[in-house]
């Protein structure tokens, strides 16, 4: 199988993400190649609610796939763990959308 590389644009909203961040967020996203190898793109906002609240950052997913177009949001303690709890629930809806296409 050959390295699927998908087009990932990475977007900050009211701060600069590390590099460590980015590469984080970019090797994570990359993985979901692994359940499709239909998606076209993703695209990540990283945000940081302006409030008092610890669980104040935000990752949201936006996946395409042909003829379908998944939206993951997700807000923690962290942007690793917020990426991450939006990337677990994007396999999902990835496996269901790849179940449901193979139904029809």
């Amino acid at each position: 199988m050959e390295d699927f590389n998908m087009n990932i644009k990475i977007n900050s909203v009211k701060f600069s993400p590390t590099k460590e961040l980015e590469d984080f967020v970019q090797t994570k996203v990359s993985k979901l190649g692994q359940y499709s190898d239909e998606i076209i793109g993703a695209e990540v906002f990283l945000k940081l609610e302006n409030t008092q609240d610890l669980e104040n950052k935000i990752a949201e997913i936006k996946v395409d796939i042909p003829g379908n177009e998944l939206f993951v949001k997700k807000q923690t303690k962290s942007f690793e763990e917020s990426t991450d709890t939006a990337i677990e629930a994007l396999k999902r809806q990835i496996t269901k959308a790849k179940e449901k296409r193979r139904g029809q």
